[in-house]
């Protein structure tokens, strides 16, 4: 089976990775979605350039996809991309969002291919604390919601720092997978790189939310 990873380089897009290597597929490209406006209606936006560091990793092609983010035109700029290549299908993080399966789905239909999305409806807490336990880094990139601050950005989720994050979640009532938002990662090692990524930056916090601005992202082949 050839396929591609729809990938913003964060947890779930990593765990869908995973899960198409360990089917024993052919991953033959990682599509990333740029955002070149300030919104989405489906696509992660803060960090997704780094995954052109992930794939030189794990010797995959990186194919990026430039849309303004407008509602009807960000599903046919990555429907164009898609047509060129030679797949049977595409892979996706996708965990709870309707609005986002559904239109993948719609898009694969009319290039003849499957949509797989692995992780749909997965529990949440037992998808984080999988991550975790299977070897995933999970950095926090950006905070957006009550109960996370300054102190999680740059964050990587051990079994310690999950288990606080679960009991923040419970407090301030958010989603412990981030999937409403609150938050944003990029995975730094995990079972589907031969590598990792070596990373450097900076806090920025803006009073309630910030994020975590990379200065240097630096690819480390494994020995």
């Amino acid at each position: 089976m050839r396929v591609a990873v729809l990938s913003s380089g964060g947890k779930d897009s990593a765990a869908a990775w995973w899960w198409a290597q360990c089917k024993g597929w052919d991953v033959v490209a990682l599509v990333t979605v740029n955002i070149t406006g300030g919104d989405s209606w489906m696509f992660q936006i803060p960090g997704t350039h780094l995954v052109e560091h992930q794939a030189s990793i794990a010797q995959v092609p990186w194919i990026q996809v430039e849309t303004p983010g407008v509602q009807d035109e960000e599903i046919s700029d990555l429907e164009s991309v898609l047509a060129t290549l030679d797949i049977d299908g595409i892979v996706s993080g996708a965990l709870r969002s309707d609005y986002q399966k559904s239109r993948l789905e719609r898009m694969s239909e009319r290039l003849n291919i499957r949509s797989w999305t692995p992780l749909w409806h997965q529990s949440s807490l037992e998808h984080m604390r999988g991550l975790v336990s299977n070897g995933f880094e999970v950095m926090l990139t950006s905070v957006s919601c009550e109960g996370l601050d300054a102190s999680w950005l740059g964050t990587v989720l051990t079994n310690e720092s999950l288990a606080l994050l679960e009991e923040k979640s419970l407090e301030y009532r958010f989603n412990v997978d981030g999937e409403g938002g609150e938050y944003e990662t990029l995975v730094i090692a995990g079972p589907h790189l031969a590598g990792r990524l070596d990373v450097q930056g900076e806090v920025v916090w803006q009073g309630t939310r910030g994020t975590f601005e990379f200065t240097e992202v630096k690819p480390v082949p494994s020995d």
